[in-house]
């Protein structure tokens, strides 16, 4: 029946067939997974940690060459103006924020009272060489005086002889011969008094060598006047240097100003840089000059080149109000910060506001 049913035993066959299959294929997925996992493992006990290890490598052999840090802030040159002359404030020309130029108006005084100084000194220059034209005068006059005390001398001194002749041959009185000695003297004392006053006002009209050939009357009275006028113009106090006005509400019209007090302060606009405080293990290999690369916190797209104009003298402790003071004992070791002046080599394309924060980092490199 079997062998009469070929198609029974072809069936059976392929069946078998099949089976035989799906069993080999089953085997062999173990082996290949065993197989893949086999090589899995070197490569992860191997390749990561290289993988790593390279990385840290390239970070450390591009790192090396630059120092960084974000303890930096923008500086500028801030100018305090205040007043030279004290007196009340009639006109306020500026306001917070604005831009000035050198030479503009920032604020006035009232001028009326070194106006009224000016007019004083120029009375005391006329005053001054109005005694010089007395003094003058006075010395050109001792000239007769001193001519007729010679005279006055001469006629007593011919009375004299005449009395002492008269006298030898007893034609005259002891008494007129006295008379005429005393005569004599007081001429002679009347000539040296005029030679002294006529000396004094030669002194007074003599000028010093301070001021050859200028009375000293005259020249106290014009310097005088130059410092009337002098206060005079500096009663409008103007910007000595462009840049931003700021703290000026402290300028208000008819407020007392006092010389030497600062009035408002004008941030400068072209004089910014970078003080950037660098840890101390940050300065050895750090030099004037080195290039730097700023970005700032409030500009996150902006970019600026410098370099390093100028390395601290002293740490930041040593500047503050309260440095630090350690007991023995208790010492505690800290990394101190050094300010590090960086210099801006281009022109920003945004506004550099003072106290800006900032990162700032130094190639070190050389390159």
């Amino acid at each position: 029946m079997a062998d009469a049913d070929p198609k029974v035993r072809s069936a059976t066959a392929i069946e078998i067939g099949t089976n035989d299959v799906s069993s080999d294929t089953t085997a062999a997925a173990p082996a290949a997974e065993q197989t893949r996992r086999r090589w899995l493992r070197p490569v992860l006990m191997f390749g990561v940690p290289a993988v790593v290890i390279a990385a840290i490598a390239l970070w450390w052999a591009f790192s090396g060459g630059t120092v960084s840090t974000d303890n930096a802030y923008v500086q500028q040159d801030k100018v305090s103006v205040a007043s030279d002359v004290a007196g009340r404030i009639v006109e306020v020309a500026v306001k917070e924020n604005q831009k000035v130029k050198a030479g503009d108006l920032l604020f006035r005084i009232d001028p009326e009272p070194y106006r009224i100084a000016v007019a004083q000194a120029d009375a005391a220059i006329a005053n001054a060489q109005v005694q010089v034209t007395t003094l003058q005068a006075n010395y050109a006059g001792t000239g007769a005086d001193i001519q007729a005390a010679k005279d006055r001398i001469a006629s007593a001194q011919e009375d004299f002889d005449r009395q002492k002749a008269l006298m030898a041959r007893g034609f005259t009185t002891r008494a007129r011969y006295e008379q005429a000695q005393h005569a004599v003297e007081q001429a002679r004392a009347s000539y040296q008094s005029a030679v002294s006053t006529a000396e004094e006002a030669k002194a007074k009209l003599s000028s010093g060598s301070a001021v050859p050939g200028v009375s000293p009357a005259i020249a106290a009275a014009r310097a005088q006047r130059a410092k009337a006028q002098l206060d005079l113009s500096r009663a409008e106090r103007r910007a000595p240097v462009a840049g931003i006005v700021s703290q000026a509400d402290r300028l208000q019209v008819g407020q007392m100003m006092m010389t030497g007090l600062p009035a408002v302060t004008i941030v400068r606009s072209n004089g910014a840089w970078i003080e950037a405080n660098f840890k101390e293990t940050d300065l050895n290999k750090m030099r004037v000059g080195q290039p730097a690369e700023i970005r700032f916190d409030a500009y996150p797209d902006l970019k600026l080149k410098g370099h390093v104009a100028s390395i601290g003298s002293q740490t930041g402790s040593e500047t503050s109000v309260l440095p630090a003071q350690n007991a023995n004992g208790n010492w505690v070791k800290v990394t101190q910060r050094v300010p590090v002046r960086i210099a801006i080599d281009e022109q920003s394309p945004r506004q550099l506001i003072a106290g800006l924060s900032a990162d700032v980092t130094v190639d070190i490199s050389g390159k």
